[in-house]
This record gives C-alpha cells, structure tokens and sequence, in this order.
C-alpha cells in the first residue's frame, strides 16, 4: 500500500432477523481497499444479552457513540434490507450534528422510508401470519410454515418482530429526509421484497449525485460476491479521490476504541435457520 493512501472504513448493517454472518468473507475480497466493520445491533450473537433497540433515537445514541472515535478518516457505509434504513439514518444523523458524514452510502434491497416495505407492514401481525408471510415472501423456507412453525415461533420470529418494529419506527422519522451524501441504491433482479422500481425512489433521498444498480439474486444477494465486488470498485474509487489527504495508519485503535469488533458472529440469518 502506498504510504500516501489512505484506507477507508466500511461499515456493514445487517439485515432484520440476522446477525453480520453475511458480511464473514468481505474483507477477503475487499483486501486492502477498505477496512471492513459489521456492526452487529444489541440481542443477537455476542451481545446477545443485550436488550434489542427498536426505537429510531435510541439506535442513533447508541451507533452515534460507536462511530464518532472511528471519524478521523473517510468511510462507506452498507446497509441491507433493515440495515439500509439504519445506514440513511445514521448518514441523516451524523449530517446533522456536524460530524464527518460518510463519503458514499450504499442501501441495499429496501424501499426508501416513505413506501415501508411489505414486510415491515407486517411487524404486528399475530406469529401466525407473520411466518405465512415471510414464506410467501421467500425469506424463509417452507418448512417455517409447517413442521418448524413452532421452532421459529421461539427462536426466530421475536427477534425479528422488534427489528421489524425498528424499521418501522426509522420510516416514520426519515420519510422524504434527504442526506447531503453521493447515495447508491441496489436492487435484487428477483427480491419480492424490495423490487427495483420501488428502491429506483431513493433517488429522492441524496441532493448529491445517485446511482441505481441491478444485481443477480433474491433479497439475500447480500450473501454473494456482488455486493462486496461491487463496493471494492467504490473504495477504489474512493481512495484515487484521497491520495495525499490523509495520513495513512494502522488500525489497531478500532479494537480498544469502540465495541465494533466482536467476537465470531454465530447468529444465523432468518432464512437459514
């Protein structure tokens, strides 16, 4: 690496339902052009034991104080399904305190917040309906509807149903919020969830420049070599844009600075278990 280029960060937010498993192999292929960091929300994996946030300015607190010592230089931001209206939502937050707002944002398989997709209308459905849904939707296997109602019942479905409710609450406070921040919007070519004509409206949400862009796959294309491929492209074009900006350094600080390093995530996503 040149010593005059800097390294940008990549913060990962993940899907409702699941922890950063779908992120375990992006550093690999990113390599040096980004530092990866999931950014794994409370009552999942390690910080299982942790109450779940499903209030809009309760998670801005909580990720405000895990971000802020990491602003001392650029950074993406990814966010998929769920973790796309957290990512705007952080990219609002940080633009409005005057802090160093990410350089691009990248949402992933969501409808902007004025449209709330069909999912997340569901979160008050009775355990039932919702797990009907969710089959119908293709974000989990038949058998959830049948021989495992009951398993995801226990196991899955509450922690989904306050994710859901989180993504509820961050469409009711960012409708029609536009950020200052270039915004890039990708869409699965065969996602019922969140097709393309419907995440196309993010268009509205950046006054800087916006980018929409199609890729193979369902709604979990987050797990394919596309997205982190595709966002490999953006850091390097990042980083061209930074040379001799910045000093490069290491980034041993991000361990003992922030809680954003966790141990190995062993949350599965809802669509695997």
């Amino acid at each position: 690496m040149r010593e005059d280029t800097v390294t940008p960060w990549l913060f990962c937010f993940h899907h409702a339902g699941a922890g950063i498993s779908s992120f375990a192999k992006w550093q690999k292929i990113l390599g040096d052009t980004a530092e990866v960091v999931p950014v794994l929300l409370p009552g999942r994996g390690p910080r299982a034991k942790e109450a779940r946030i499903t209030d809009a300015t309760d998670l801005m607190n909580e990720l405000r104080e895990l971000i802020t010592p990491l602003l001392d230089r650029p950074y993406l931001l990814y966010g998929h399904s769920l973790g796309g209206l957290v990512a705007h939502a952080l990219t609002r937050t940080l633009e409005d305190d005057g802090l160093l707002p990410p350089a691009r944002l990248v949402i992933g398989a969501v409808p902007p917040p004025h449209l709330r997709n069909t999912l997340l209308r569901g979160a008050r459905l009775p355990d039932h309906e919702l797990i009907d849904l969710l089959v119908d939707l293709e974000a989990a296997p038949p058998e959830a509807a049948g021989r495992d109602r009951s398993l995801w019942q226990r196991q899955v479905i509450p922690a989904l149903r306050d994710d859901l409710r989180l993504g509820e609450a961050l469409c009711q406070v960012n409708a029609d919020k536009a950020v200052g921040t270039p915004l890039m919007a990708l869409a699965g070519r065969d996602d019922p969830i969140a097709p393309l004509w419907e995440v196309a409206e993010w268009a509205d949400y950046s006054v800087s420049r916006f980018r929409l862009q199609t890729l193979p796959g369902d709604h979990f294309f987050v797990r394919e070599r596309g997205v982190p491929e595709l966002l490999r492209e953006v850091a390097l074009e990042l980083r061209e844009s930074l040379k001799g900006k910045y000093d490069g350094e290491s980034s041993g600080r991000q361990e003992g600075g922030t809680r954003l390093l966790p141990t190995a995530d062993l949350t599965a996503d809802l669509s695997e278990r």
